[in-house]
């Protein structure tokens, strides 16, 4: 089976066009919730990659030690500080606060994995939230190994039980943690790989790596841009934020037609993989880090 790539004008289609008369409240409020002492720098990743998407409002939710770092950091996102346990990361009380934040402040779209951990207070933190935000989901990092630690037709019946989607952007090992395999199996298959957790969880699946997979479990695309300045700690944050930030855009201005989280999904790939490409351009691929990627994704937009 080939699987093709996009051309840059079915790319576009996941783009929304702006109108001068525009204002924040059309391009969606994206919700990061991410972050633990120590790693509040995946959640700022996160948010920088979503202001630059485009996105009207992005609020950051991190545990409460952490909410000064980051309103320090990103300037231009709200911050959202939550209870935090000993160790630093969130507590499950936390939640039923999430919760009436996405309600009240109408969060479009929320991302939730980058820095969490998977301490148990922030597992169950992780699952109650999957549970019971009402909001769509992009599904990254530890928020990947929380789930895949669980029994899976629990998990299974719990994320297709959502009355929203989701989009799932594991790397090989998460994804081999997920579907109880070893990660060279996924690399041997990785369309089948990505079609099964798309069906088993009952939404878009991301798999990230060397030619980067979407899929939707009928339908998977390849995104063939990218290279070796994204191999770097922090690449995948970017990902996240970018591809929340689209999604929000899409749902909340509704100029997206058809299956809005496949074709966010696929568009935030190429923007991601273009981004590195310029990068390693400009400052090798051993130079360039994460931080850099959100700088050069004004370039990979003008050059879709």
């Amino acid at each position: 089976m080939t699987i093709k790539a996009l051309t840059k004008a079915e790319l576009r289609e996941g783009l929304v066009d702006r109108a001068s008369d525009d204002h924040k409240g059309v391009f969606g409020h994206v919700l990061i919730v991410g972050g633990s002492r120590g790693m509040a720098g995946a959640a700022i990743l996160a948010a920088r990659a979503a202001l630059r998407s485009g996105a009207g409002l992005v609020t950051v939710a991190v545990p409460h030690g952490s909410a000064g770092v980051v309103a320090g950091a990103v300037p231009s996102a709200m911050t959202l500080a939550l209870s935090e346990n000993i160790a630093g990361t969130f507590r499950s009380d936390g939640v039923e606060r999430l919760k009436s934040y996405v309600a009240d402040r109408r969060v479009t779209v929320f991302a939730v994995g980058p820095g969490v951990t998977t301490h148990a207070d922030a597992a169950r933190f992780v699952l109650h939230a999957l549970a019971g935000v009402p909001a769509p989901a992009v599904v990254d990092a530890d928020a990947l190994n929380v789930l895949a630690a669980q029994e899976p037709d629990g998990v299974s019946r719990m994320l297709k039980a959502r009355k929203h989607p989701c989009v799932f952007t594991p790397h090989p090992g998460e994804m081999a943690r997920a579907l109880k395999t070893k990660t060279p199996e996924i690399e041997a298959h990785r369309a089948k790989a990505a079609e099964r957790l798309a069906r088993e969880w009952g939404g878009v699946t991301l798999l990230k790596g060397h030619r980067t997979l979407i899929s939707t479990g009928a339908r998977t695309v390849v995104n063939a841009v990218g290279g070796p300045a994204l191999a770097k700690g922090g690449s995948g944050d970017v990902l996240t934020g970018l591809l929340a930030g689209l999604w929000a855009q899409a749902l909340a201005s509704g100029r997206v037609e058809g299956d809005q989280a496949f074709k966010c999904a696929a568009l935030a790939a190429w923007l991601h993989g273009t981004a590195g490409e310029l990068a390693e351009r400009e400052l090798t691929a051993w130079a360039a880090t994460s931080s850099d990627l959100i700088e050069f994704l004004p370039k990979a937009f003008k050059s879709l």
